[in-house]
């Protein structure tokens, strides 16, 4: 494979990161070369060195996604790393997806628990009063207080489990991709 073939792939396989992230990987790419060739190696063995361009941009982006995940901590940060993790290919998506989806079909259950408490508590605060609860309208606004109180503190556990099970999976994807490395990388 020449440069140019090894170059083309690459950019294909980085598609969707931001321009200039795309521009820095490949003047660093296109240095490697200039590197190699200038110490006597032909473009086909350093292509050959540096492996499959589809597989190292998968890498790259993966990277790319857990950096931004431990640097902003957001959903779209977090789904980003999830996908860059399985886009790697290092998890056997055959055995953790089912998981997966049923850990997130239950943390979406219990996000949506929590608005509806919160919905129920605020319309027990605003209108209980006035519907002659037991204990008096005092009781009932606690009571509304207290069921919005429950809600955020669910929502807050549900955020931060959330959050420790997306860290799991990035650790989980990164030590398999260390675990591969060495059975992927060409044996010299």
């Amino acid at each position: 494979m020449t440069r140019a073939d090894f170059i083309v792939r690459l950019k294909a396989g980085l598609a969707g990161m931001p321009a200039n992230q795309i521009s820095d990987i490949v003047a660093d790419y296109n240095t490697h070369f200039d590197d190699a060739v200038a110490a006597g190696r032909s473009e086909a063995e350093v292509a050959e060195a540096l492996g499959e361009p589809g597989r190292l941009a998968r890498e790259l982006k993966a990277e790319e996604g857990l950096k931004r995940w431990e640097e902003q901590k957001n959903p779209s940060a977090a789904m980003a790393a999830v996908f860059a993790v399985l886009g790697l290919g290092a998890i056997d998506i055959l055995v953790l997806l089912p998981i997966l989806m049923g850990v997130v079909g239950a943390l979406f259950g219990f996000f949506m628990a929590a608005i509806g408490i919160f919905i129920g508590g605020g319309f027990v605060f605003a209108a209980g009063p006035f519907m002659g609860p037991p204990g008096g309208p005092v009781t009932a606004v606690l009571a509304g207080i207290g069921l919005m109180a429950a809600a955020t503190a669910i929502a807050a556990v549900t955020t931060i489990v959330t959050i420790g099970l997306v860290n799991l999976l990035v650790w989980y994807g990164r030590l398999h991709y260390r675990l591969l490395k060495p059975a992927i990388e060409p044996q010299g």
